[in-house]
């Protein structure tokens, strides 16, 4: 190898002008305010110039993807801030872990690959997926399962919109579902719970975010950090290359024309290295000869040999001519911060070493001792007999924070603009409806992924009768041999809501994945968030960033259900910001998988009942979406509110009928409504439903502060965990007697609602538990029909008596992605 060379950086001497230079000039990444600081940290404590290798570190370091300076301060007065029941998580590194029972744990992360993606879809993508199974492997847990919330401009996207430097959303879709089945696939973890939105803010930026999970013995836990002096370093997996190189600045920076060539900036995936390598940390942590292990992931060695011996308030040396290496003609900061994939960072004792490097030789993972952990509570790289870093490890770490400021948009509408219902039929819109993208059948993406591999998943993605299978709330797998208990997985946000209303649309998601867990009687237990949102140094984005985390605090703490990692990715715009996506990764526990719930109707006779009230609050629906083209006011409306102490007691009360084995399905009501809820039970089912919706109530939001609540924020004492505002107003809802129109009843997606299919001989003990309306039947006959009395909204008397056959509906509901992919 050619002995390649590193210089010293003038900044002791070096003008604003110059400061600024050398941070654009290198890529770094570093404001002008954050390059005066590390100037004056140099002129007091080191008295010299820093080494190029220094600089790109701290620049490393102090970005935001690795240092959170925007959104650590939020972050700890709200998501970080809830009050679980019991002290459910253990730990909470590169990722949480989360009490299971008296044995294990489980152990959940969930991540972003934005950036990469935009770039590389299909590389982006698996290199996402590769990332989030090292942040659990690296706990010492064995990953299960994975999950991919994925978001994307609309696949019929105008090629001639198409914004500068941007590449077509239907392109990016293919390449990113690609990317997640082959990694996932190869290494055989199955791909259990995702979800697929599409929205026109994600045109110029699409959103990546993949999660895992994984179980691990309580006694087998490992942590991200080396603890002993003369603990040995070694890096264990792929090569280093020039791939990866300044990955986290680019992904802290806004995408624009010219961003496609920073591809070194995306790391390349090797996947068939990735399950050996996971087989032999897991080997070498089970025989308890690691005192240490963590990921390579953003920023490289540099974050990686630091931070563990940082988290160990301990010092390390590495050698980085001992590093193998993908090409020779690296320079040593190349080195220290690419980003290379499927590498792992071992800290061991000194007499364990050989034992752990004979592991890793039976799995035929390289493995290499590259450095020595010391007392110093600093950082030195030396390359070739030459010390080319040496900084003080919490100056590196700790970096900078930031208050910056913000402002909160003005409330779009408080009220629902006033329209007739449109003189297009109810069919057509239904069958608009079910055909959109958002909220048509993903099959033909889920089939993509292999939901089976290990055999654990006990629910599918998709569920119901073999070949013509409708979308479940969760999955469930069941992850120990002799145990009956189980995880429920699922993932939600609604970017229409947040688009329109931060605040309610986070509150929406946390609702939502509540709903979607109690659908499969399990009882919801711990989420994780990656929050992506725009560019936060424009004070509009950081008001919304701070809007979403209240909204995310107010329902979350309410339930007691904390946030046990996550992940915060800004600078998601392309000239124009994404919607707000504050994206949940919600799981609970089944207590007995035998006793799971699908979405599916299981047989003709049984009762369909409405749990929860509906409201006229349209704000984000589809049913506006698809009519925006009609209506000039279309499109705001009231996004729906959340009402958690309603929806705990409906919860429990279900979950209570539920364990008694008298729910057959059930179904939470989301996009599209409770038509899309009742059509998808019914294709799973291959059955057919008679709804009578005369008697369906509306939810009085006479004399409730709609906009108001929780405007106080979490900083200013807002919302506490009784539903109750600053103002004293109860925001818990309560139902009347009101009448709806037809339209609404059938597209309103208020929260805190599921469909319930429970048996005539049942119907007597359920309704003693569970306080909800029977509104329908299922009929053998294969069609939804649709009954409703009229005598809406003065004006409206309209009566309805709709058939659609379902054989109508399921090619609709097909053929709505299923040609684009």
């Amino acid at each position: 190898m050619n002995k390649k060379k590193y210089e010293p950086i003038e900044i002791l001497k070096a003008t604003d002008p110059g400061l600024d230079k050398i941070s654009h000039g290198r890529s770094l990444g570093l404001t002008l305010g954050e390059m005066k600081k590390i100037q004056e940290y140099f002129k007091k404590e080191e008295k010299r110039n820093p080494t190029d290798v220094e600089l790109e570190s701290l620049a490393q370091s102090w970005s935001e993807h690795c240092c959170y300076k925007t959104s650590r301060p939020i972050l700890k007065k709200s998501v970080f801030n809830i009050k679980a029941p019991q002290n459910i998580c253990i730990i909470s590194e590169d990722a949480g872990v989360v009490d299971f029972d008296e044995d294990y744990a489980y152990v959940v992360a969930l991540e972003s690959h934005n950036h990469p993606s935009a770039l590389d879809p299909y590389g982006g993508a698996a290199t996402g997926i590769g990332g989030i199974l090292r942040d659990v492997t690296c706990m010492g847990a064995q990953p299960i399962a994975l999950i991919d919330p994925i978001f994307f401009g609309p696949p019929d996207y105008p090629e001639e919109k198409l914004p500068g430097g941007t590449k077509h959303p239907l392109f990016l879709l293919k390449g990113v579902v690609s990317g997640i089945a082959a990694y996932g696939n190869r290494v055989g973890i199955p791909t259990v719970a995702g979800m697929i939105e599409f929205d026109e803010s994600y045109t110029g930026n699409c959103i990546v975010n993949v999660g895992c999970i994984g179980m691990v013995k309580k006694d087998k836990i490992a942590h991200s950090r080396a603890k002993n002096i003369g603990d040995i370093y070694i890096l264990a997996g792929g090569k280093t290359g020039r791939d990866g190189i300044h990955g986290v600045t680019f992904a802290s920076a806004e995408l624009g024309v010219g961003s496609e060539d920073e591809t070194p900036a995306v790391q390349l995936e090797y996947a068939i290295m990735k399950e050996p390598l996971i087989h032999a940390c897991l080997e070498a942590n089970e025989k308890g000869l690691l005192t240490g292990m963590k990921d390579f992931g953003g920023g490289g060695l540099s974050c990686v040999a630091s931070e563990m011996a940082y988290a160990g308030d301990m010092g390390a040396v590495v050698y980085l001519d001992k590093i193998p290496l993908k090409e020779d003609e690296m320079d040593p900061w190349e080195i220290w911060v690419s980003e290379s994939q499927e590498r792992m960072m071992l800290s061991v004792l000194p007499k364990d070493v050989d034992s752990v490097l004979e592991i890793f030789d039976f799995w035929d993972v390289p493995a290499n001792v590259v450095g020595v952990v010391d007392c110093s509570k600093r950082i030195k790289a030396i390359y070739h007999g030459e010390t080319v870093l040496d900084l003080d490890l919490e100056f590196l770490i700790e970096g900078v924070q930031y208050n910056r400021p913000y402002t909160f948009r003005e409330r779009t509408v408080a009220k629902e603009p006033e329209f007739e219902m449109p003189e297009q039929s109810l069919r057509e819109v239904i069958l608009k409806v079910i055909n959109s993208y958002r909220v048509g059948s993903k099959e033909a993406i889920i089939r993509r992924y292999d939901n089976e591999v290990r055999a654990n998943t006990i629910l599918k993605p998709m569920q119901g009768v073999i070949n013509k299978q409708s979308h479940g709330d969760s999955a469930v797998i069941k992850p120990l041999a002799d145990s009956f208990r189980g995880l429920s997985v699922t993932a939600d946000v609604n970017p229409r809501f947040c688009r329109l209303d931060p605040y309610w649309g986070a509150a929406s998601a946390v609702d939502e994945v509540v709903r979607n867990l109690v659908s499969v009687n399990s009882i919801p237990h711990s989420m994780a968030d990656c929050l992506n949102f725009g560019n936060p140094e424009k004070p509009d984005r950081m008001g919304d960033f701070i809007k979403a985390c209240e909204g995310l605090y107010f329902v979350a703490n309410y339930f007691g259900i904390p946030f046990v990692s996550g992940n915060v990715s800004l600078y998601n715009e392309h000239k124009e910001p994404i919607a707000p996506t504050p994206a949940l990764m919600g799981i609970g526990i089944v207590k007995d998988v035998r006793k799971v719930v699908s979405t599916d109707l299981k047989e003709s006779g049984n009762y369909i009942y409405l749990l929860g009230a509906t409201g006229k609050e349209m704000g984000g629906s589809e049913y506006y979406r698809i009519l925006e083209t009609d209506f000039d006011t279309i499109g705001l409306g009231r996004v729906p509110r959340v009402y958690p102490k309603k929806t705990k007691e409906k919860m429990n009360s279900l979950l209570l009928a539920m364990d008694g084995c008298l729910v057959k399905s059930c179904h939470d009501l989301s996009e599209g409504g409770l038509i899309v809820a009742a059509i998808e039970m019914a294709l799973g089912g291959d059955m057919g439903v008679d709804l009578n919706l005369w008697d369906m109530d509306e939810m009085d939001l006479n004399g409730i502060d709609i906009d108001g609540i929780g405007a106080g924020g979490v900083e200013n004492g807002g919302i506490d965990n009784t539903g109750i505002d600053n103002n004293g107003i109860d925001t818990n809802g309560s139902d009347t007697n009101k009448k709806l129109r037809i339209d609404f009843k059938l597209f309103s997606e208020s929260n805190g609602r599921w469909l319930i299919e429970v048996s005539p001989g049942d119907s007597i003990a359920f309704e003693g538990i569970v306080n909800a309306k029977k509104i329908g039947t299922v009929i053998p006959k294969k069609e939804i029909r649709i009954r409703d009395g009229g005598d809406g909204e003065a004006g409206e008397n309209r009566s309805v008596d709709l058939i659609l056959p379902l054989d109508e509906l399921r090619d609709k509901w097909n053929s709505a992605i299923q040609k684009e992919v």
